[in-house]
């Protein structure tokens, strides 16, 4: 038997009925095994299946396993840090993460059960990664960024402070946010709802990427729904409403959309200055 079937014999058995209190020793052994793999970046929530950033998939036994593990344990409660909290997990063992060269600052970085972070990666506190999350080697969480459950992250992705990087569980089908190698966000970005951001793109702070938000390409002249192509520099702007000639609006009516350009030198010279802060 595979890690795969056991997860999905698992998953037929509580679509029948198996509830937490059921379930056996045996069946827990799978829900751990299942949680090494996902932390050790054996599996992951989805993969990329062809060369440009649309073809991301949701691998939905994964999301399964990760939903088993809620739904097949008991909310219990766990120490850390002097402290009692109430979960279903407890959070990830860090003791490999020295040996990698990943760092993580005290009294706020949250890592929990489930999650996978790579080689020489920075967690500043406060932040949070969830289950499910893959973290790509050398890459930064800055403080008070949220990475969400099964979200996908590349290598050497820069995520600035205060930054949301929305999860996704069900339904299981759906492909979570996906970051890709050597995405710079800006402090204040928010990407949800299993958005895209392709490899080497730079987005300007406050920058809204969901998939109801059109981003204007103007590299190759067209409007996009749910993904930011590859080396593009974007930003937010205000364009006209459908309803901008509405007599309720003076001045008429704006909402958000996203510009995405070419990425300048100059935007990728101040990227880089970036980089030796954290060599």
């Amino acid at each position: 038997m595979t890690l795969r079937s056991d997860v999905s014999d698992l998953w037929d058995r509580y679509q029948e009925g198996l509830t937490a209190a059921d379930a056996t020793s045996e069946d827990a052994d799978v829900l751990e095994s299942f949680l090494s793999a996902l932390e050790a970046g054996e599996v992951r929530a989805a993969e990329k299946t062809g060369d440009d950033v649309t073809t991301w998939e949701a691998n939905e036994w994964v999301k399964r396993g990760i939903l088993l593990n809620f739904g097949l344990r008991e909310t219990e409660p766990r120490e850390h840090g002097g402290v009692t909290y109430y979960d279903v997990l407890p959070l990830r063992d860090t003791a490999d993460l020295g040996e990698r060269g990943t760092r993580n600052t005290p009294d706020g970085t949250v890592i929990r059960r489930g999650a996978y972070l790579g080689g020489d990666c920075i967690m500043m506190s406060p932040s949070f990664v969830n289950m499910g999350a893959h973290v790509g080697d050398g890459t930064l969480v800055d403080s008070c960024d949220t990475v969400g459950s099964c979200a996908q992250l590349g290598e050497n992705v820069k995520l600035g402070a205060n930054t949301l990087i929305g999860g996704v569980l069900e339904p299981v089908e759906d492909a979570p946010v996906v970051i890709e190698d050597g995405v710079s966000l800006g402090a204040g970005c928010r990407v949800t709802s299993g958005f895209r951001v392709g490899e080497n793109s730079i987005v300007g702070e406050n920058t809204l990427l969901t998939p109801r938000i059109p981003v204007y390409d103007l590299v190759e002249e067209e409007i996009l729904y749910g993904h930011l192509p590859a080396d593009r520099r974007a930003f937010t702007r205000m364009v006209e409403s459908s309803v901008g000639d509405h007599e309720l609006f003076e001045g008429g009516a704006y909402k958000p959309a996203v510009v995405a350009t070419h990425v300048e030198e100059e935007t990728l010279e101040a990227t880089r200055r970036e980089d030796a802060l954290r060599e």
